[in-house]
């Protein structure tokens, strides 16, 4: 697959794997969508990466308002005129124990992580399906594996986006649209900062995203990286409940009476 005189959206651009694929995009020689919550950063990525002869456009939308989604998808087919490639990269995490459990913590998650994916989706898959091509791209997460003490609602919402994304592949396929998800392990960015356990096999977060690029580009059904987390992360799925159990729990906190 080649980026060049393609039309590509990207999600989540303002920072972590987004901004460093809006960083490397425009070497790509296509036309590109940007979107993000904080419009004023995108802006910047286009000052400084921006390449004569392609066509680079900010737009402030949260990927978990449908109607923001709409609009936005409606003004970038106007401004470009068609969308080849939607890279859906947009995610959050909240790490909440139960004594903070909270509705709104998760209602945030599931509308960035897995309804953000459907809402973009809902307004590409029509032309895409007309046209007979089109590439979707999701970014969901090694952490779907298994359910984490404190990390519940973020493991469910990847779990959900991957389930989602492994369905529309199957689905698509009749219509030669090629449906890629993307697992990456632990890499650093601004979210994973947040986090106060060791992370193992921590990547750059450039390194990642050119991964990424290789494996869009190379149409891979599935791109996950680092291999150690991928082995690990298949292990866990088939290890007994009673031992990931008891290796999760010695983690936690001690109870207190």
């Amino acid at each position: 697959m080649d980026f060049r005189k393609k039309t590509v959206v990207l999600t989540g651009a303002s920072s972590g794997i987004g901004y460093s694929l809006a960083k490397l995009l425009p070497k790509e020689n296509c036309d590109i969508a940007l979107i993000s919550r904080r419009q004023d950063l995108l802006n910047n990525i286009i000052i400084q990466f921006k390449k004569d002869g392609s066509k680079i456009i900010a737009y402030k939308c949260d990927v978990g308002k449908i109607d923001e989604v709409n609009n936005t998808f409606n003004q970038i087919k106007n401004d470009f005129g068609k969308i080849d490639i939607v890279i859906l990269n947009a995610g959050t995490s909240i790490r909440t124990d139960i004594k903070n459990y909270s509705s709104s913590a998760a209602k945030e998650i599931f509308e960035t992580n897995t309804l953000g994916i459907v809402n973009c989706v809902e307004q590409v898959l029509p032309d895409f399906m007309n046209r007979k091509e089109g590439i979707i791209v999701g970014v969901s997460s090694l952490a779907e594996s298994r359910g984490f003490p404190r990390s519940g609602f973020y493991n469910a919402s990847k779990s959900a986006a991957s389930l989602l994304l492994e369905s529309l592949r199957i689905e698509l396929q009749p219509y030669n649209i090629k449906v890629i998800t993307v697992k990456p392990g632990f890499v650093k960015t601004p979210m994973t900062d947040k986090n106060e356990f060791y992370m193992p096999f921590l990547m750059n977060v450039d390194k990642a995203a050119r991964i990424i690029l290789e494996g869009i580009k190379k149409e891979k059904k599935v791109i996950q990286f680092p291999l150690p987390i991928v082995l690990s992360s298949k292990l866990l799925k088939i290890m007994p409940d009673f031992l990931f159990d008891y290796l999760t729990s010695k983690k936690l906190p001690p109870r207190k009476n």
